[in-house]
């Protein structure tokens, strides 16, 4: 059975930059549109970016959009979230996931429309 493994994760400070992987194992990535979500402690856990089997939709939560880059490299079957200009509350486990089929603005950020999950990421900003 195939798994998602983010990694990329650590510590940093407010106005930096971190970069998360997410990497497939056991599981072809083209075939999945993939989703970056977050879960700060106390909250549910929250839309990021996500975007289509090709790369050429993305999709982004208002939070997070102008600063949050995602890209993917289906040779390489990894997904990336490029996170710059960091704030505090970015801290957050980020998830990764897979989603099967075509993607639009609202299923790109239904938790329920993803097949496949990472086990999450921690990302800790200070200020």
């Amino acid at each position: 059975q195939g798994q998602l493994v983010e990694s990329g994760g650590g510590l940093a400070q407010a106005g930096g930059s971190l970069r998360l992987s997410c990497a497939a194992s056991g599981r072809t990535l083209s075939w999945y549109a993939m989703g970056w979500f977050r879960q700060a402690p106390g909250k549910e856990r929250e839309f990021v970016a996500a975007i289509n089997w090709s790369g050429a939709s993305t999709f982004y939560a208002d939070s997070v959009k102008g600063r949050f880059t995602i890209s993917r490299d289906n040779a390489a079957n990894t997904a990336y979230l490029q996170m710059n200009s960091l704030k505090p509350e970015d801290t957050a486990v980020y998830y990764c996931a897979a989603q099967n089929g075509y993607i639009g603005s609202v299923s790109a950020s239904t938790r329920a429309r993803y097949d496949y999950w990472g086990q999450g990421t921690q990302v800790t900003v200070s200020s």
